[in-house]
C-alpha cells in the first residue's frame, strides 16, 4: 500500500541543518562512497558506499510524488524545475503562486497548492497513484506529523555533534508520538533507519 513518507538527514543531537540552512557534515554521505548512484538531474550524481546506494534507488523507485514548502521551494529555486527523485513536485504555498518560475519552466511537472497541507497531501496522492507520496522540509514534516498524515518517517542517521541548527523534530503538537521499529540499513558514515508512525 502507498505510503506517506519523510525522510532527512539529521544530526545526532536532532538537526537537519545548520542555522543557515547549509548542510554541510549532513550530506557528506551522498558523496564519500564508491558505488555511483544517477539522479534525474545530469548534473548530480551521488557517489555512496553499496547499503545506502539501495536505500537511495529504493526510495527513488518507491516514490510516485514529493511535497515541498515553499521556503524549500524557493531555496532550492525549484531545482530548476525537476527535481532529482525524478518525480512531479506538489508545493505548498501560503503566498502567491510564482507565475515568472512557472513561465520560465513550462514542462516542470510541478503543481502549486494554496490551500492548506491536507489538501495538498490529497493532491500528491492523486499524482503518485500507487506509489509513495515523499514529504521534504522540516516545517512541511512537522506540520504533517501534527495532523497524522505521515505513515513512515526514515532518519538518515549522521554520526556528528552540530550544536545548534534546524530540528527535525520541532513544534510537535501531539506528543507522545508513537514509532514502530526501526527497519536499519547500516551505510558507511550514516545509518538509515526507518519508522512507522503507529496510528490511534
Amino acid at each position: 500500500m502507498a505510503k506517506v513518507t519523510a525522510e532527512l538527514s539529521m544530526s545526532l543531537d536532532g538537526f537537519v541543518a545548520h542555522l543557515d540552512d547549509s548542510v554541510d557534515h549532513l550530506f557528506n554521505w551522498y558523496f564519500d562512497g564508491e558505488i555511483e548512484v544517477q539522479t534525474a538531474n545530469p548534473g548530480l550524481v551521488f557517489h555512496t558506499s553499496k547499503a545506502s546506494a539501495r536505500h537511495i534507488r529504493e526510495g527513488f523507485d518507491n516514490c510516485g510524488c514529493l511535497i515541498s514548502g515553499r521556503r524549500l521551494f524557493d531555496y532550492t529555486n525549484g531545482w530548476g524545475g525537476r527535481h532529482p527523485v525524478g518525480v512531479p513536485v506538489v508545493v505548498i504555498t501560503h503566498g502567491p503562486v510564482p507565475d515568472n518560475w512557472i513561465a520560465e519552466h513550462p514542462d516542470a511537472p510541478f503543481t502549486f497548492i494554496t490551500d492548506g497541507i491536507e489538501n495538498a497531501i490529497k493532491a500528491a496522492k492523486d499524482i503518485a497513484g500507487n506509489k509513495n507520496v515523499a514529504v521534504a522540509g522540516p516545517n512541511v514534516i512537522q506540520q504533517c506529523l501534527n495532523l497524522g498524515l505521515i505513515d513512515e518517517i526514515c532518519i538518515n542517521l549522521i554520526p556528528v555533534l552540530i550544536g545548534e541548527g534546524i530540528p527535525f523534530f520541532g513544534n510537535l503538537a501531539k506528543l507522545p508520538l508513537k514509532l514502530d521499529g526501526p527497519r536499519i540499513i547500516e551505510g558507511d558514515g550514516v545509518t538509515h533507519l526507518y519508522y512507522t508512525v503507529k496510528k490511534d
